[in-house]
């Protein structure tokens, strides 16, 4: 599924003070992590898909979702790979590929080569603090009715 970035727009960075919370802030704008078990959906397994908090733009669905037990929301892939952008981080002594958002330039998070082998081999470890989740039954109301196939595709098979 192919995302169109022209659907979304980054706010200013005085807007976003006023929209985000001091944490989302925190995590998206100055590249901090959120402790691990302390987000809001580390744990979630709720059908619906998780935008980008400072955009909205669609980046993960809870079909590649999976508990890798880090403490953090994990995924398989983005909903497209367009989405987000990978940079390298040499940040706290060691090299990681850093995940941000392609419109927002959010930091997301980190992605890693210890995923499921079944399902690509990839973990995206993402804050939580960077997104807002879209349960499924509120996706057409929120404008995301495009992508409910996307998740009842695998709702529909547990």
């Amino acid at each position: 599924m192919k995302i169109d970035p022209n659907r979304y727009q980054k706010p200013t960075r005085e807007a976003l003070r006023k929209q985000l919370t001091a944490e989302s802030f925190r995590v998206t704008q100055e590249n901090d992590t959120e402790h691990p078990f302390t987000g809001a959906y580390w744990n979630q397994d709720q059908p619906g898909l998780y935008v980008d908090i400072v955009t909205g733009e669609p980046l993960f669905t809870s079909r590649d979702k999976f508990d890798a037990g880090c403490g953090w929301p994990s995924f398989t892939r983005p909903v497209d790979p367009d989405v987000i952008k990978e940079q390298v981080d040499k940040s706290h002594n060691r090299v990681r590929t850093e995940v941000r958002s392609r419109v927002g330039d959010a930091h997301l998070g980190h992605v890693f080569p210890d995923g499921p082998p079944d399902r690509g081999g990839l973990r995206y470890c993402i804050n939580s603090a960077s997104l807002r989740f879209i349960p499924l039954e509120k996706m057409a109301e929120e404008g995301y009715g495009d992508l409910i196939d996307l998740i009842k595709q695998k709702s529909e098979e547990v």
